[in-house]
């Protein structure tokens, strides 16, 4: 695992500049538009409700864009991610945004050393994170470690369905990679990251391990926390499927043809229970 981690860390600290430079990320709108949210908060906000004085943290922030967004929505926010590169990038976009936000450099397995147990009202786990986990199980640990009795996990991630199917063939879905959680990684090598950009990427292997549904729900259960909302979505903020997908004007990717076929993304909700 540890080599698992330090490949993927190289990656995504290469990736943090590449990001916040991008047109995807918006940060330039972020620092002249001071109620501009991100496109994933946006989608998240139906379900996340208002989070207005809430104690909360984002686990694997990245370079903060849906940190800052919560932030925004009144929450007290940290925000938590393993890339070094990535969170100078997030404290660099939140200081010129005048906004106060705890970052914290730790991978998520640790989050409840470097920050206090038991402090959140709300752990925030935007989608694209629980891929580059290895243990699902360890993750719901530490989810349940952090929150406070009666405090809430709001996750949306790709479906696990989705994570499974080869985007190689363009004319149909193919299931080819693994849907439940294996001990070996998913390996893949590209030089290429997922925003647009002219530079190539010279850290080109990543490691990845799929979750199946069940699993993640399980988890949860057996760290003390109650499921309060399953939604399963048939869209997805990225173009997963080349080729077979159109955007909508939400920022939303969703198969072009039958879109019953297939769910692309799920949002979970968890409430800690009291001991």
């Amino acid at each position: 695992m540890s080599d698992s981690l330090e490949l993927n860390r190289r990656s995504w600290d290469e990736r943090a500049s590449l990001h916040a430079a991008s047109a995807d990320y918006e940060v330039d709108r972020f620092i002249a538009d001071p109620q501009h949210l991100s496109e994933v908060v946006r989608f998240d906000l139906p379900r996340l409700g208002d989070i207005s004085g809430l104690r909360a943290v984002h686990l694997q922030c990245h370079i903060g864009t849906d940190t800052l967004s919560l932030a925004r929505l009144g929450a007290r926010m940290s925000g938590l991610d393993f890339s070094s590169q990535s969170l100078a990038q997030a404290r660099v976009l939140a200081q010129r945004c005048d906004t106060s936000i705890d970052y914290v450099e730790s991978d998520v397995y640790a989050a409840d050393q470097v920050l206090t147990p038991g402090s959140f009202d709300l752990v925030y786990t935007g989608i694209g994170a629980l891929i580059w986990l290895p243990s699902i199980d360890r993750w719901a640990r530490t989810v349940a470690a952090l929150l406070k009795p009666g405090g809430r996990l709001f996750l949306r991630e790709g479906h696990p369905m989705l994570l499974a199917v080869n985007e190689d063939h363009q004319d149909r879905l193919v299931i080819e990679y693994p849907y439940f959680e294996r001990e070996a990684p998913t390996v893949w090598d590209s030089d290429q990251t997922y925003v647009e950009t002219d530079s190539a990427l010279s850290h080109t292997v990543t490691h990845e391990w799929n979750h199946g549904l069940g699993e993640v729900v399980s988890a949860l259960l057996r760290h003390g926390l109650q499921i309060s909302a399953l939604v399963e979505h048939d869209s997805i903020p990225w173009e997963a499927l080349p080729g077979q997908m159109s955007k909508n004007a939400q920022g939303e990717w969703s198969l072009d043809k039958d879109r019953w076929r297939l769910p692309l993304s799920y949002t979970l909700q968890a409430i800690k229970q009291a001991i």
